[in-house]
């Protein structure tokens, strides 16, 4: 299985985009995905580089089963995990259902991230490859 995220919207304080799931050509899941903007890759105030990167699932006490995007050049415990605003990214990416401004401050939140993940952890193997491109 493979993931293709597609940076959609490039915004002063956040990224958004569409992450989808393909077993071949099929697509087989697909949510929205909010980072933060491009800042040169600096740790905890930037989204990743687009690429390609492994992803791996990992348990914390945090935020339970989530994946660990690996081998991001100069970053590390970059994660794919629950969330709704772009200060609850510190660099990772944050799944949801949709895009919505929850907490009326003019920039679009992601929606049911919980229930996302859950969904995601439910169709996506261990470990997946990860492909990120900038649009």
């Amino acid at each position: 299985m493979k993931a293709l995220l597609n940076r959609l919207v490039h915004e002063t304080k956040q990224t958004l985009g569409e992450l989808n799931f393909y077993q071949g050509v099929s697509k087989v899941f697909s949510c929205k995905i909010l980072e933060l903007p491009d800042r040169k890759n600096q740790t905890s105030i930037s989204r990743i580089p687009a690429g390609t990167y492994t992803c791996i699932l990992r348990w914390s006490p945090k935020y339970k089963w989530h994946y660990h995007v690996t081998n991001v050049p100069g970053r590390s415990l970059i994660l794919i995990h629950f969330g709704n605003f772009f200060k609850d990214t510190r660099g990772c990416l944050i799944a949801g259902v949709n895009f919505h401004d929850i907490n009326h401050d003019g920039y679009r939140d992601v929606t049911s991230s919980k229930k996302t993940m859950k969904r995601m952890l439910a169709i996506a193997p261990k470990t997946f490859e990860l492909t990120i491109i900038d649009l």
